[in-house]
């Protein structure tokens, strides 16, 4: 686990990977299955998930857009198809790089400046892209659980608070 300054890194990657046990638990069909929602199944959703993880991990990094930006057909297409457990592992090794990332980032508060190739520069914070990272994984993580109901599934409690009183009842 990281210390602080990024807890909450710490529970996006808890709720992923409560969301991955919850799946592996379920039949693989419903991970491809297409539903109508934001994205047309649950592995897609988890193939823009996976997208994004990289494409931020190196926007925090401070790589330039025109090095980050060709790579992204070829995150698109790792993604592709994959089951659970691929995409498990896809996720893990993301993770390992985005923690050493933070582990080699100590001040959380750093400025920087980013540049949206629709939107245009802004000054930022690194907290605040990071924050960016975990509030759009939430976002998603409630796409799929609504996925998953309207295959006639539940879902599974990825919560802050349940994250918090998992941690509280560890340290017992």
């Amino acid at each position: 686990m990281l210390q602080q300054p990024y807890p909450l890194y710490d529970y996006h990657v808890w709720a992923n990977d409560r969301l991955f046990t919850h799946l592996e638990q379920l039949p693989e069909d419903a991970f491809h299955a297409e539903v109508t929602s934001v994205f047309p199944s649950v592995s897609q959703t988890f193939g823009h998930m996976y997208l994004f993880e990289q494409l931020y991990m190196l926007v925090l990094a401070e790589v330039p857009n025109e090095d980050i930006f060709p790579k992204i057909s070829g995150w698109t297409e790792e993604a592709q198809g994959k089951t659970v457990n691929e995409m498990r592992e896809l996720f893990g090794s993301v993770t390992e790089r985005f923690r050493d990332l933070l582990r080699h980032t100590p001040d959380p508060h750093k400025k920087m400046t980013i540049e949206h190739p629709k939107y245009g520069k802004m000054e930022t914070r690194f907290s605040d892209i990071l924050q960016h990272v975990v509030n759009h994984g939430t976002y998603h993580r409630g796409n799929v659980t609504a996925m998953l109901r309207q295959q006639g599934y539940s879902g599974v409690p990825t919560d802050y608070m349940f994250y918090l009183l998992e941690q509280h009842n560890d340290k017992r």
